[in-house]
């Protein structure tokens, strides 16, 4: 295939993801009143290969939000409501013993779990024990499950969205930090406007019923995954984002004083795999073919948030994570000069 062939066809790609997503937005507005941005940082953990987390409290549409996505791409939906006495089988799947009618003899088969679809809801992810969890984390990790000594692939797309409740935590097992860094975003699901909320209240007590059509097929999903990974990114994009990372990062070179006096830990490697592959995928939603800093400060939120962790004296002032990322942002500059000349980062690009 020649440039011009390739340049052609990558172009088109691009064209049919932006509009894509125009389809997306236009198909779960029928249904989902408000939460663009919600709408959008999903699209973007999808197209990267990615999984969210969900935080929000009952009522705002997590799950009809996340059904009605299935939907609009034409892939197969699974939702598991957690519970305490949810065990890892009961997710991943298990092995029967079954007789051959024909021949008499007994065989073992196996008996795939809810985790065997394209958009898995793992609903209040945080009321189920360690154990379910884990098996849960390794099949969004790995996108396999291993029954008996026989492992199993998990189908292509596979995208794990998990959701929390916020205000209740009796009876919960919070997930341990090291468990939320798998998922590549901590996504916020806010209350509705009050315009918004007006227009819910209108559709959900009339007889008004929604209209989905698919829009993208699990084939045209996973080419364009692929296409995200082929957007260059220049290298000052890339000292950027690992600007951002290595500054929360406690007794580093080059951290600001404030995260030596509010955070007990900083963010690992994922983040920064996490912020570049999220700023190819938004980009290209956008319809551009290049990754700027803009596209690394918009994700850096869902991106940080569940990967750094406040200390006791900032908890107490009320400091969360958004507020440190928002001081980050204002202590790092875009522009490639005044980042490789300034004291501070040169000692962080020398560690």
């Amino acid at each position: 295939m020649t440039a011009p062939e390739i340049a052609v066809n990558e172009s088109a790609a691009i064209r049919q993801l932006g509009e894509a997503r125009e389809k997306i937005i236009s198909q779960l507005s029928e249904v989902i009143v408000g939460q663009r941005h919600v709408i959008e940082e999903l699209l973007i953990s999808l197209f990267s290969r990615g999984h969210c987390l969900l935080e929000g409290v009952p009522g705002l549409a997590k799950t009809l939000m996340i059904s009605t996505l299935s939907r609009t791409l034409n892939l197969s939906f699974s939702r598991i409501q957690f519970t305490p006495d949810l065990m890892p089988a009961d997710i991943t799947g298990t092995e029967i013993l079954e007789e051959n009618r024909s021949t008499g003899a007994r065989e073992f088969r196996f008996l795939e779990g809810p985790l065997f679809g394209n958009v898995i809801l793992a609903d209040e992810i945080n009321r189920t024990p360690p154990k379910t969890q884990a098996a849960l984390l390794e099949a969004m990790q790995e996108r396999q499950i291993t029954a008996g000594r026989v492992r199993h692939r998990l189908p292509d797309p596979f995208f794990v969205l998990a959701t929390q409740n916020p205000i209740e935590q009796e009876g919960t097992y919070p997930l341990p930090e090291a468990q939320q860094d798998r998922f590549m975003f901590k996504v916020f699901v806010k209350y509705p406007s009050f315009d918004e909320e007006f227009e819910v209240a209108r559709r959900t007590t009339t007889t008004i019923v929604d209209h989905v059509v698919p829009v993208l097929s699990a084939e045209e999903i996973l080419g364009l995954q692929r296409l995200v990974r082929e957007v260059p990114v220049s290298d000052h994009v890339i000292r950027y984002a690992l600007s951002l990372v290595r500054q929360t990062r406690v007794g580093e070179p080059g951290a600001p004083e404030f995260v030596q006096d509010q955070l007990n830990w900083g963010a690992g490697p994922r983040a920064v795999q996490f912020l570049i592959l999220g700023g190819k995928s938004r980009a290209l939603l956008h319809g551009r073919t290049h990754v700027t800093t803009d596209d690394i400060r918009a994700l850096a939120k869902p991106v940080f948030r569940h990967r750094l962790v406040v200390n006791f004296a900032a908890e107490s002032e009320g400091v969360t994570t958004d507020d440190i990322v928002d001081r980050l942002l204002d202590v790092t500059p875009t522009k490639e000069d005044e980042l490789t000349n300034d004291v501070r980062f040169q000692k962080i690009f020398a560690s």
